[in-house]
């Protein structure tokens, strides 16, 4: 695919992310002034709850989703918590929670706790809503375990599943997409997937665009079903359609 081409497809499936803890009005100003770009606008912009209203007015009039996390960046096992925490984001104007399974117990084999919490939180986001699962596979580490947290994502309702928080030592890989994109496919449910972390260079998005192609079909990666969680990745993909 051409470079322009290329560079409006995969903005057009960003999540333009800032959840730095020093978030401020100010930063959520400019980051909500980057979402509308000369190549498209992009998917989304995940911050923090407490920016979703400031967010919601910047971006009145655009296409451009609202995201924020919840049960974030721990994933912990605290089920009323997290329901709470998406309920009240969803209230102040949230289109998107991006939820953390809680992998500490899956790890331990408590499979009913992180079905407990995935499904009281997917009880609160309604239809029209989207709910993304991030399984945090940099820490779940084996094949086996990134399966399992799969399964248990798609099984509860995810719309999305994402790879990770990025705010740990390992995030998206190509490895651990691979594994989720296969039980996506196995599942034969209609769910998306996120990478997410460390995602950086135009070259990053075409790697994991094309195991997408491979593995769902081409044309399978849209806005509904395929998202980039980045911070850095939009100055790369303006460069790569120049627009800069």
């Amino acid at each position: 695919m051409p470079d322009a081409a290329f560079a409006r497809r995969a903005i057009a499936l960003l999540d333009l992310t800032d959840l730095s803890n020093g978030l401020d009005e100010a930063g959520v100003e400019r980051l909500c002034a980057r979402a509308v770009t000369p190549l498209g606008p992009v998917a989304a912009v995940c911050l923090w709850a407490g920016f979703v209203p400031q967010a919601r007015r910047l971006l009145r009039g655009t296409p451009v989703r609202i995201a924020t996390v919840v049960n974030f960046p721990a994933g912990e096992d605290d089920v009323m918590r997290a329901a709470d925490e998406a309920r009240y984001a969803l209230l102040d104007g949230a289109d998107e929670i991006d939820v953390v399974l809680p992998w500490r117990s899956l790890i331990a084999g408590r499979q009913e706790v992180v079905g407990a919490l995935l499904g009281a939180v997917r009880a609160v986001v309604p239809p029209g809503k989207t709910l993304k699962t991030i399984l945090e596979t940099g820490e779940l580490k084996t094949p086996a375990l990134i399966r399992a947290a799969a399964r248990i994502a798609i099984g509860t309702g995810a719309d999305i599943i994402k790879t990770s928080t990025g705010k740990t030592a390992v995030s998206a890989t190509p490895e651990a997409v691979r594994l989720m994109l296969e039980e996506i496919r196995a599942s034969g449910r209609q769910v998306g997937l996120k990478p997410s972390g460390g995602i950086r260079t135009a070259d990053d998005a075409r790697a994991y665009l094309a195991l997408a192609d491979e593995i769902m079909g081409e044309g399978w990666a849209r806005p509904e079903t395929f998202r980039f969680g980045a911070s850095g990745l939009l100055d790369a993909l303006l460069v790569e359609g120049g627009a800069t």
